[in-house]
């Protein structure tokens, strides 16, 4: 299957593709830089790309986004996040729609973000999107894919969680304060944080590219969600460190402002309601073991 991907470069595009290529996929990038071979020009910040360049394709893949993670959110910093998304997969929609030969699929990343702040509630794709910019930008998202739904492209919408991985993921920015013993909750601790390993998430989108039936929201989390509270003393533990450090509400808004509120004080207990009536076998269930295989290996 030939197979366009933006975002290939960032950390679920990285692990997607040698999956796909090993599966015989024909994988082409689009890229903003001038085009290589395998490589199609788009310039989403500009709306422009060529409707021609995606005719034939059997899917098209977008990850793109701005990292939501990387540096404080001031207001040039939350444009650049929606509009990445938003602008973006609007963009490839509407190219899609007016292609003469469509893609079987449109996969597109989402967030359980969607979700917003919502305490030890479970969350199933069918539950009601949340308050707060992140909800508000993941509807949006998901909104913008309307165009190649409606030209009767099947449309696939990931509701990631945060993702556990080797490098990258939301371990990057945890490790060094955990190795050194500075690790502790957040807040009261009682905040869910639904994960799931990269490796599980690249089998949903996987499943997602090949099984006809599975459309729309698609919750990509294990399902086990932890509490901060879990996860701290999980990873102390499996670092071997102590987890004492905890960082009061105040403290994580004064340091990460609107940032604290949207990603490290929120509540999300998402569960796969959808991937497990597909019958999706998830490599890691469990926090404690997941941590082991990324850290150790």
């Amino acid at each position: 299957m030939k197979i366009a991907i933006a975002g290939a470069s960032g950390l679920v595009g990285s692990a997607l593709i040698p999956r796909l290529e090993a599966d015989g996929g024909e994988i082409i990038r689009l890229v903003r830089d001038t085009p290589r071979a395998n490589e199609v020009e788009w310039h989403p910040n500009q709306d422009e790309i060529d409707p021609a360049k995606l005719n034939g394709f059997g899917a098209i893949i977008n990850l793109a986004g701005e990292n939501v993670a990387e540096g404080r959110w001031t207001d040039e910093k939350k444009r650049r996040i929606r509009d990445s998304r938003v602008n973006g997969t609007h963009l490839l929609s509407e190219a899609i729609a007016k292609t003469p030969q469509k893609p079987q699929v449109f996969l597109c990343a989402s967030a359980t973000g969607i979700y917003g702040d919502r305490g030890d509630e479970i969350l199933v794709e069918q539950s009601e999107s949340g308050g707060g910019f992140l909800a508000g930008v993941c509807r949006e998202w998901e909104k913008a894919t309307e165009p190649a739904s409606k030209a009767g492209v099947r449309v696939v919408n990931f509701r990631f969680g945060p993702i556990l991985a080797r490098a990258g993921g939301m371990m990057e920015k945890m490790l060094t304060p955990f190795k050194l013993g500075l690790g502790g909750k957040i807040g009261s601790g009682k905040q869910y944080i639904s994960w799931v390993a990269i490796d599980d998430a690249v089998s949903a989108i996987l499943l997602a590219l090949k099984d006809g039936s599975i459309r729309g929201p698609l919750n990509v989390v294990s399902p086990n969600p932890v509490t901060n509270e879990e996860f701290t003393k999980t990873l102390g533990e499996v670092l071997s460190r102590p987890t004492v450090m905890a960082m009061p509400a105040f403290a994580a808004r004064l340091a990460f402002g609107e940032m604290a509120d949207e990603m490290l004080l929120v509540s999300q207990r998402v569960v796969p309601k959808k991937l497990n009536a597909a019958g999706f076998e998830f490599q890691y269930r469990e926090l404690e073991p997941t941590l082991r295989t990324y850290l150790e290996s």
